[in-house]
């Protein structure tokens, strides 16, 4: 990517990784979709959502979008950097899994054999289209923005006891909601992990050199475009 796309310096830029964003996270729903048919167990975050729905009697995504933008909320309050792609995060990749859903792309799983092989794929998805979607550098998802803001405030506490709580409280709710748990549970809390890492080193790719462009820069650079044409066209 070249700088101007990469550090979202024009308007063009900025417009391009949005929809790189929301065509990365609606395959990322994909992946979620394939974790959650393979029927042994959704991942903890997913559990959370799927019990919501159960509960609620609402769609999937209606329940992943209400748990997104609650944790934004918290994101917010946290005084976390804010991104645009995390409000397309909050919205797309839920209604992604309804549009699976709705089409039958993929039957449940019928045992733990078809189960966990599906689940794996599903794992790929999700770890490669993260690639693509952070390259946007607009932004990381309300989840994970949640977990670092989370770790800074418990400065003595390593971020991966911090991940382990706030996944063991998500699954913990889910599940007295009525969400799935089981193997799939535990595959997904402990092999998400792994399994980015190796997608990660397959694309010569770390995460950490991304500097993600907060929403009000986003802003600034789309409204300073927006009067410079209104006023060449006054001249």
């Amino acid at each position: 990517m070249t700088t101007d796309l990469r550090e979202n310096r024009t308007p063009r830029a900025i417009l391009l990784n949005m929809l790189i964003a929301a065509v990365s996270l609606f395959v990322n729903g994909f992946g979620v979709y394939l974790t959650i048919q393979a029927n042994i167990g959704a991942g903890p975050w997913d559990v959370l959502n799927l019990g919501l729905s159960k509960s609620l009697g609402i769609l999937y995504g209606n329940a992943s979008i209400t748990v997104s933008l609650s944790i934004l909320v918290i994101d917010i309050l946290l005084k976390e950097p804010i991104g645009v792609a995390m409000f397309i995060d909050a919205v797309v990749v839920g209604k992604a899994v309804d549009f699976f859903n709705w089409v039958h792309a993929v039957p449940a799983c019928g045992s733990l054999w078809t189960g966990i092989p599906v689940m794996l794929i599903g794992l790929f998805i999700l770890a490669y289209t993260q690639y693509t979607y952070m390259i946007a550098s607009l932004g990381c998802g309300p989840r994970d923005t949640l977990l670092v803001g989370l770790a800074k405030r418990a400065k003595r506490t390593p971020i991966g006891a911090v991940s382990i709580a706030l996944l063991s409280t998500a699954t913990l709710i889910g599940w007295l909601l009525g969400g799935p748990v089981g193997v799939g549970t535990l595959i997904c809390a402990f092999g998400s992990g792994p399994v980015m890492q190796l997608a990660f080193a397959t694309v010569h790719f770390d995460a950490t050199h991304v500097r993600h462009q907060r929403l009000k820069d986003s802003a600034k650079v789309l409204a300073g475009a927006f009067h410079a044409r209104s006023s060449a066209k006054r001249c």
